[in-house]
């Protein structure tokens, strides 16, 4: 460099010498200048190269002695140490938070907080024993039409062409609701073009004709009773082109209403109108032969309200829940369960020294030993919720009794619903 700079200078002292000096003298120790310059770029960029041929041998030369494999040996652990490291620091950070915002559970139904009545008053499938075509015997006919008919092999009440209909009961000249309750059932509505249903809560038959109970009206995706409405978050798709199968879920405590399609409440009124005192269920139908094209229900329940669940244990020791529901002779948990078991995690969250032994119970349906299975494997499927919301494996056991402890009898339907329960058992 400081040769380069010298030439350079020596050039500067002829460019500014003055003007007798000749030119061709200045051409030549340019041209030496130049040559000098050109010969000092080589030399560095040998160097260059050879620096960076050198560097790749030593590499090739680690590889063949094994240092390479001890290099990343000790680069993988040093990696290790440091992941464990991070974790140990989050573990660590987490220990600070609360229980409960470690216990946080994933919230599927944020808004369903629908627990069901303790006693079943009335419930229809319809029962498998209803023949195909004739009008639901567990019913009364208002006007139009209603017949049992087969969808996917579980029979329904369909509407082919309109109908209204009431639960058939002895006394159902009288309030057959009481001061709590709760209704559900399944509702299929018709793809595109669906109508709605119309829900009264009174016994427009065999009641006073008059009753300023509000009616409730359900469309696929909404709900409206009078002037308060709600309707379905549009995140899976367009409803009323879908149509499909809703649950919808009722609930009446002392004047407060709340009702829900699927997992959602549509409707929260304190302090609703009028005094139920029955049901009148109106569908409207359509002229058609084809089973999808027709609106139908299943699955209809009328439940008695309850004491809340910290009470019962306080005075039995136990909490009695029928609304946990599972598919058919599984051990598979409906969407419609988690109303329940929200408030018992809520429950067990509170209450850091509750603990519950799950047990499962069946109806006299089936065999004794099936029966017995099924009941423990129901008991595990909700710990198995439970524990996956957050709740400690060590404050939750399960267990089964099949049918050997019936809470009520066998021979009816409402019977057979009291029967089907899962009990939450201090311990």
């Amino acid at each position: 460099m400081k040769t380069i700079l010298r030439i350079f200078l020596l050039m500067s002292i002829f460019f500014l010498a003055p003007q007798p000096i000749e030119a061709q003298f200045l051409k030549k120790l340019k041209k030496h200048a130049e040559k000098k310059i050109e010969r000092e770029a080589e030399k560095r960029a040998e160097k260059r190269v050879d620096k960076k041929i050198d560097k790749e041998f030593d590499k090739a030369e680690d590889a063949i002695d094994g240092k390479n494999k001890n290099k990343g040996e000790k680069s993988n652990k040093k990696k290790k140490v440091d992941d464990q490291t991070s974790q140990n620091e989050k573990t660590n950070n987490d220990d600070d938070q609360t229980t409960t915002k470690l216990n946080q559970p994933t919230v599927v139904w944020s808004r369903f907080d629908f627990v069901p009545g303790d006693t079943v008053l009335f419930e229809d499938g319809p029962s498998a024993d209803e023949e195909n075509g004739e009008f639901p015997s567990r019913w009364d006919l208002l006007s139009g039409n209603a017949e049992v008919i087969t969808i996917d092999g579980t029979n329904v009440i369909s509407f082919p062409q309109g109908g209204s209909i009431l639960p058939y009961l002895k006394d159902s000249k009288d309030d057959y609701l009481p001061e709590i309750f709760t209704i559900e059932f399944d509702a299929y509505f018709r793809p595109k073009y669906s109508r709605r249903i119309d829900f009264k809560l009174f016994d427009k038959k065999n009641q006073s004709k008059y009753n300023d109970t509000e009616a409730i009206y359900f469309h696929v995706n909404s709900v409206r009773v009078g002037e308060t409405s709600g309707t379905l978050p549009n995140d899976k798709g367009n409803w009323s082109e879908n149509g499909g199968w809703r649950h919808i879920s009722i609930a009446y405590t002392k004047g407060k209403l709340k009702v829900y399609i699927n997992e959602t409440r549509l409707v929260n009124i304190p302090h609703a109108a009028g005094n139920p005192t029955g049901i009148t269920f109106e569908m409207d139908g359509y002229a058609a032969d084809k089973p999808e094209d027709i609106q139908y229900i299943k699955n209809f329940r009328i439940a008695k309200g309850g004491v809340k669940y910290y009470d019962r244990v306080l005075s039995e020791g136990k909490i009695i829940v029928n609304g946990i529901k599972f598919d058919v002779n599984k051990a598979t948990l409906k969407v419609e369960s988690m109303g329940p078991i929200n408030k018992i995690y809520q429950l067990m969250t509170k209450n850091t020294d509750l603990n519950f032994s799950v047990e499962g119970h069946t109806d006299s349906d089936g065999g004794d030993e099936t029966n017995m299975t099924l009941s423990k494997a129901r008991g595990k499927a909700v710990v198995d919720k439970l524990i996956a919301m957050g709740i400690s494996k060590d404050r939750l056991k399960s267990n089964g009794f099949g049918e050997s402890k019936p809470l009520d009898n066998n021979s009816t339907a409402e019977g057979k619903a009291n029967n089907r329960r899962v009990e939450f058992v201090k311990f």
